[in-house]
C-alpha cells in the first residue's frame, strides 16, 4: 500500500513497485486519479479512497484488505512560513495529515504486516526533518516527528517488522509546482533556479529516484536494513 499514491512520489512509487511485480494498493483522497492509475498499470493494482487523517476513512480502507506485505507512508502536505506566519489552524492541519496520518495508517496496518512473512514499512520523511529550513516551521516539525516515529517503531518491533525512513531533498513533483504557483507566480523561473541550487548537485530530485529507494527498502535484499534514515537530497545534508 502506498498512501498518497495517485500523484508525485507516491505515483512514482506505485509504478516502480508494480513494474517489479508487486500488487499495489493506491490509497489516496482522489479516488478517481487512483483508479485511473490502477487501470493504467494493471498487475492487480487497486485503488481505495483514504483520508489518512480520518480514523473512519482509514479503517474503511483497511477493511477491504486481507493481506499486506509492505506499507509506504507517503501522504503529506506542506506549509510555508515561520512560527510567526503559522496559524494554529495551519499547525493542526499539518500535524493531522503528516503525523496523525502516519500513526493511524501504521496502527491499522500492523496486524496484516505482522502476519506477513517479511512485513516492512517505509515512511517518507524529508530533509526538513533533519535540518532546519527557513520558513518551514510546521513542516520541519512534522517531518522530524516522522523520522522519530520510524526510529521508535524500528526499536519496538525489531525481528517482527522492518521499518525505515527516506528523507528526500526537494523533488520535482506537483507539490513543488503548487508551491511555485501559490507563492512565486510571477517569478517561477528564478525561484526554481534557487531550488535547484540548494542541492549541491544543482538540480531537483526525480520522483522515481525516491521510488527506487522505497523498492529496495521493501525488498528481501534489504533484510538487514532496519531503523535507517536514508537521505536522497543531492548532497544537501552533507554540507
Amino acid at each position: 500500500m502506498v498512501t498518497g499514491g495517485a500523484s508525485g512520489i507516491g505515483e512514482a512509487t506505485v509504478r516502480v513497485l508494480a513494474a517489479a511485480g508487486a500488487e499495489t494498493v493506491i490509497a489516496d483522497l482522489n479516488l478517481e486519479a487512483g483508479r485511473k492509475l490502477a487501470e493504467e498499470i494493471g498487475g492487480g493494482a487497486t485503488a481505495v479512497q483514504m483520508d489518512v487523517a480520518d480514523p473512519d476513512s482509514v479503517a474503511k480502507a483497511f477493511a477491504s484488505l486481507d493481506r499486506l506485505d509492505g506499507l509506504v507512508n507517503n501522504a503529506g502536505i506542506g506549509h510555508v512560513g515561520s512560527i510567526e506566519e503559522c496559524d494554529y489552524e495551519d499547525w493542526t492541519r499539518l500535524m493531522r495529515v503528516n503525523v496523525d496520518g502516519v500513526f493511524l495508517v501504521t496502527k491499522a496496518a500492523l496486524p496484516l504486516l505482522f502476519a506477513a512473512e517479511e512485513g516492512a514499512i517505509v515512511n517518507i520523511g524529508s530533509v526538513a526533518g533533519l535540518v532546519g529550513i527557513k520558513r518551514r516551521f510546521a513542516y520541519c516539525a512534522t517531518k522530524g516527528a516522522v523520522v522519530m516515529i520510524s526510529r521508535q517503531l524500528a526499536a519496538e518491533y525489531a525481528g517482527k517488522l522492518r521499518v525505515n525512513c527516506i528523507c528526500p531533498g526537494t523533488v520535482d513533483t506537483p507539490f513543488v509546482e503548487a508551491y511555485l504557483e501559490k507563492y512565486h507566480k510571477h517569478e517561477k523561473a528564478e525561484v526554481r533556479q534557487q531550488l535547484n541550487a540548494r542541492q549541491p548537485v544543482g538540480r531537483l530530485g526525480r520522483p522515481d529516484e525516491i521510488a527506487y529507494m522505497a523498492l529496495y527498502l521493501l525488498s528481501k535484499e534489504a533484510a538487514f536494513v532496519h531503523g535507517s534514515v536514508q537521505t536522497i537530497d543531492g548532497g544537501w545534508t552533507a554540507i
